[in-house]
């Protein structure tokens, strides 16, 4: 089960149209339900978040978003929505103007975000933590 919600507010300054297509330039195929002053929709496909992601290499980045918000079986990231309307991916912009917000829910979490956003880094060189030696003076 994948269920992405997304959801951006409207503001009096915007264009509806505008705002919905910055949504459907990321998620072409939500059905939106929108409420005036907010554009709601509901997905089950990620395939051209991912693309973009992989187009503009930013993976790893994209990665580090979703494993950073993650709580049980969902994950939520902000998208900026100036960029989302050239069709570009950018994370946690924090406009004036809200963000997009993205809500992926699945069985299957940790498999989703390796859809959408595979490391790129070998998993035999992964950076692994290391302990640290503290020395501490005798007393």
């Amino acid at each position: 089960m994948l269920r992405v919600r997304v959801e951006t507010p409207c503001r009096p300054t915007e264009s509806f149209e505008k705002v919905t297509r910055a949504v459907r330039n990321l998620f072409p195929d939500l059905r939106i339900d929108s409420t005036g002053d907010r554009v709601v929709g509901v997905t089950e496909n990620l395939n051209r978040l991912r693309d973009q992601i992989r187009t503009q290499r930013i993976r790893d980045t994209a990665r580090r978003q979703l494993l950073a918000r993650r709580r049980g079986d969902r994950t939520t990231v902000g998208l900026s929505k100036q960029a989302a309307f050239v069709g570009v991916v950018n994370f946690g912009a924090s406009s004036a103007l809200g963000d997009i917000q993205v809500e992926i829910e699945s069985d299957d979490l940790s498999a989703v975000i390796d859809y959408v956003a595979e490391s790129t880094v070998p998993k035999d060189q992964a950076v692994r933590p290391h302990r640290v030696q503290v020395n501490r003076p005798e007393s």
